[in-house]
Order: C-alpha cells, then sequence, then structure tokens
C-alpha cells in the first residue's frame, strides 16, 4: 500500500494535520490543503492517487471542489471521499448522487479511516485493470483485424470465432474465468496470417506446394509473434494448434485427439463454421443448416466429439444464429 500520494483537505489545522499524521504512519504520502481552490493548485503539480476532503471549507467548498475535480478528464477517475462533522441524511445523498466514492463523518477511528482509504484504492486499482484489460483487447482485436482488412471476404472473422469459441466453452460448462481464458487465443488464431503474401492468402485457384507450406506456418509464426508476452501465455496454444485435427491429420504438428489443447480444438470448431458460413474467394458461401450438418459429420475425424456436442447445444441455443445474424 506505500507510496501511493494521498490528498486531505479540511479548513481545521488540527483535523488536517491528524489525518495526515495517521495516513502518513500507515506508510502514504499525504499532501495537505485547507480549502479546493488551494487542493486544485497543488493538483496543477502532483495528481494524488485519492482525495479526502471536508464539505464547509472557505472559498470552496468541497461539493464545489468534487465538481472542480471531475470536471478535468485527468483527475476524473480518481477516488474521492467526502468527510464532514455533519449526519444529515441529504448530505451523505448529496455527495453519493455527484459519484464521489464513499462518504465519513468526523470524528471517525484511525481504523475507520485507514480501512476506507484502502478499500477505496484497492477498488481503483481494480478497475484501472479492468480498463487496461480492455484497451489491450480491443487493440489486439485491431491488430487480429488487419488481416480482415486485407480481405473483404473475412470481415468480422475474429469477432464471430471469438463468440463462438466462448459461447461453445460455455455451453461445456466451463467456469466463467476459464471461459474468458479462450478470448484471446480466438481474437489472435490466424494472427500469423500477417506474414502470408497476398497473391497465396487469396488465391482462387489450387495452392502450389510452396504456397501450402506457407499456408501451414501461419499457426507457428502466430505463436512465435505473442511467446514471450506473458499476458498471452494462455493464447500461444491455441494459436499454435488450431489447425490440428483430432485424428491427427492436420498441422502443424500432427497432434491428435487429447493431445492437442482443448481451448485450440474449441477455436478449430468455431473458425471451421464461420469459414464455411462466409464468402471466400476459393469457397462458396454455406448456409448456416448445412456448415452445422458438416461439422456434426466430422465429429471423431477432424473434431473433438465432446467440442461438438457442446457445438450442437449452442446451435440448439440460438445462440450461433445471433452471432451470425450481428455480421450480416
Amino acid at each position: 500500500m506505500a507510496n501511493e500520494t494521498l490528498l486531505v483537505v479540511d479548513d481545521n489545522e488540527a483535523l488536517r494535520e491528524g489525518l495526515s499524521e495517521m495516513l502518513s504512519f500507515e506508510g502514504f504520502t499525504v499532501l495537505t490543503s485547507e480549502n479546493g481552490l488551494e487542493a486544485l493548485r497543488k493538483m496543477q503539480i502532483v495528481s494524488p492517487d485519492l482525495i479526502i476532503s471536508d464539505i464547509t471549507m472557505p472559498q470552496m467548498d468541497g461539493y464545489s471542489f468534487f465538481s472542480a475535480v471531475r470536471s478535468r478528464p485527468e483527475w476524473v477517475t480518481i477516488p474521492f471521499i467526502f468527510l464532514t462533522a455533519r449526519a444529515e441524511r441529504e448530505d451523505v445523498l448529496t455527495g453519493k448522487n455527484m459519484g464521489a466514492e464513499d462518504y465519513l463523518v468526523k470524528p471517525l477511528s484511525r481504523e475507520e479511516l485507514v480501512t476506507a482509504v484502502r478499500a477505496r484504492l484497492a477498488r481503483s486499482r481494480q478497475l484501472e485493470m479492468a480498463q487496461l484489460q480492455q484497451a489491450y483487447e480491443a487493440s489486439l482485436t485491431a491488430l487480429a483485424n488487419a488481416i480482415d482488412l486485407r480481405d473483404r471476404y473475412t470481415r468480422g472473422h475474429v469477432e464471430r470465432v471469438t463468440s463462438y469459441a466462448m459461447t461453445i466453452a460455455a455451453c461445456m460448462e466451463w467456469p466463467e474465468w476459464r471461459v474468458e481464458q479462450i478470448r484471446f487465443g480466438a481474437i489472435l488464431h490466424d494472427i500469423g496470417k500477417i506474414h502470408i503474401r497476398e497473391t497465396t492468402l487469396f488465391k482462387e485457384t489450387s495452392l502450389t506446394e510452396e504456397e501450402w507450406e506457407e499456408i501451414k506456418r501461419h499457426p507457428i509464426n502466430g505463436a512465435e509473434m505473442i511467446k514471450d508476452i506473458p499476458y498471452l501465455s494462455h493464447a500461444v496454444p491455441i494459436v499454435r494448434h488450431h489447425h490440428e485435427r483430432w485424428d491427427g491429420n492436420g498441422y502443424p504438428d500432427r497432434l491428435a485427439g487429447e493431445k492437442i489443447p482443448l481451448e485450440a480444438r474449441i477455436v478449430a470448431v468455431a473458425d471451421a463454421f464461420d469459414a464455411m458460413t462466409t464468402e471466400r474467394p476459393y469457397s462458396p458461401r454455406r448456409d448456416l443448416e448445412d456448415a452445422y450438418e458438416e461439422v456434426l459429420k466430422c465429429s471423431g475425424k477432424q473434431y473433438d466429439p465432446g467440442v461438438v456436442t457442446a457445438f450442437q447445444t449452442a446451435w440448439e441455443s440460438g445462440q450461433l444464429h445471433k452471432i451470425k445474424a450481428t455480421w450480416k
């Protein structure tokens, strides 16, 4: 918890210094101000990790100070705790309706103060991590869609495969955390295609042996691209093995059966289903029913029978139809 910077704003000097001493003892760096205007000037120099502010103060009260803080984009996510000697219900509601993270009533014990501060900081870090993950996912999707931008036929492929794969995983009764782990592998499953020549990738006639070898290297290339990124460790086996077959006749490593990572077996079904139901230069689009029957027919040969059973469940629930309809 040490090293976070807190800003305490209160016109009562004794209380201000008392709060500062208690929080400093807990390892926090504490800045103090006697009113909102002074606090805003200090924030121009140092942006605190959390603000504790009195409500009734001269020059600028706590509510006005809060509004000023929230009006600045760079400060909008700073946790804000109101501190006041008044405990009237309307004051509490006013602060919370404005969006303050907490409301403490003076006098308060050291334990109450420290518990509230730590809880707000922990929640703030959780939100920052969630926002970072969303931004990271959006960036990865944009990178993966670089393939789509090269080819009008595959628009939405990344998003559909990801949705299909997560839906199938959920139908296998996976816990939510494990379903989430398949997300990045599905997003990045074809990232290695960035190295394939366009003349090969979009060729409408039969591939030469050299071109086919180029295609078969894309799972290896993709896995190599992300193998040193710890955050994507769960995605590497998916990217490398999503073209393996249950019967061992896939690529790049000719793995068979349960030697193929389960997540890769799920993405294999999702990827194939989307490929069959999308117009491609080398293959006409099939309707959903036809593609569904093809997946069932290849159970035990190309696809894991257990995954196909979950795929059937997703089909019968109508979830696959909804995903496809989103991208029509």
